[in-house]
């Protein structure tokens, strides 16, 4: 088990409290029926887990649904702790679209929840097991973590849950979204269809710009906080070397961090990459012993006002644009 299920994982025990206790009161505040899901006016209450989740159901969903994230703006989501009155509309929701494995304490909250309209990201595209804090070579690099003993598990059995981080990936999830929809709301089956192909059409496009600016560059490696961009270097060919793994807020070691200065030098680094959730630390100090530059990869587990963008179509151009100029794009 990794250290971030050790870490943050709540004892099933005090979470079946929990689920209990927040349904009873949320029952006798609003006086809801099981299966709103706080919706109003006739709209779908779909509870997403964290910001990706959310604004795949907004995107689709658009007017007839109401979308409630269980991660708040600025909370980091691997920190989220569930509390009664969130497990108790979790079990209100008319549908929950979560990804299994990022976030332990939501994988508990739905397991007991009883919704029966339970959308896991996890199932709906292929999860795959990448290195945490060493190579994550994409398709011209070589054999996945070579030469290196410090990869630590992503999720279950190390599959790694950042898969909205590939818009290929995202879109087959968004496909799965609306289907559920479809099923929850029939009557608008129609405009969730016609919803969902035109969010898959965009991040089709958006896919093509990353593969077209991302084609010709002076380096293919890019250093980051922390293991999450995994999905997106496999995509376009990219290595991508994380001073953390999936935890963002641990520590390296000082092996780690030399290694990291040899390997900038060797691989034409111009840029260590930190982003805007996690503290930006170690990526400093990794910048300044190698005279490095700094600039925001985002991994898009939030939107706040720090964000380089208003939503994930813009968070993730301006990502492809700091790569563009990290990597030196031709």
């Amino acid at each position: 088990m990794d250290v971030m299920n050790v870490r943050r994982l709540i004892p099933t025990a005090a979470l079946a409290g929990a689920v209990a206790l927040g349904a009873t009161a949320l029952t006798a505040c609003s006086g809801a029926a099981a299966g709103t899901g706080g919706g109003k006016d006739g709209k779908v209450g779909v509870t997403a887990s964290f910001y990706p989740m959310a604004f795949l159901a907004e995107q689709i969903g658009k007017d007839h649904v109401k979308v409630d994230s269980l991660t708040k703006p600025g909370v980091e989501p691997h920190d989220l702790e569930i509390t009664p009155k969130q497990t108790g509309r979790l079990g209100e929701a008319d549908v929950v679209v979560y990804l299994k494995s990022l976030q332990p304490a939501v994988d508990k909250a739905v397991a007991l929840s009883g919704v029966k309209n339970v959308v896991d990201a996890a199932t709906l595209t292929e999860l795959e097991v990448h290195g945490s804090a060493g190579h994550d070579h994409g398709a011209e690099g070589h054999a996945e973590g070579e030469g290196h003993d410090h990869d630590h598990d992503h999720g279950e059995a190390g599959r790694d849950p950042h898969v909205w981080l590939d818009p290929t990936k995202y879109a087959e999830i968004a496909k799965g979204v609306g289907a559920a929809l479809e099923k929850a709301d029939p009557e608008h089956a129609a405009d969730y269809r016609k919803n969902t192909d035109e969010l898959v059409g965009k991040l089709t496009a958006l896919d093509s710009e990353f593969k077209d600016g991302l084609k010709n560059t002076a380096s293919r490696t890019f250093v980051t906080t922390h293991s999450a961009f995994g999905y997106l270097a496999e995509r376009y060919g990219l290595d991508q070397e994380a001073i953390s793994g999936v935890d963002p807020e641990s520590e390296p070691s000082p092996a780690r961090m030399k290694e990291l200065q040899g390997l900038a030098k060797q691989e034409n680094v111009s840029t260590v990459f930190f982003e805007t959730l996690a503290s930006d630390k170690t990526a400093r100090t990794l910048a300044a012993d190698t005279g490095l530059r700094t600039d925001v990869l985002d991994p898009l587990e939030g939107i706040t006002d720090k964000s380089q963008g208003a939503d994930y179509f813009e968070v993730m151009r301006s990502n492809l644009k700091n790569l563009q100029k990290a990597l030196g794009a031709k």
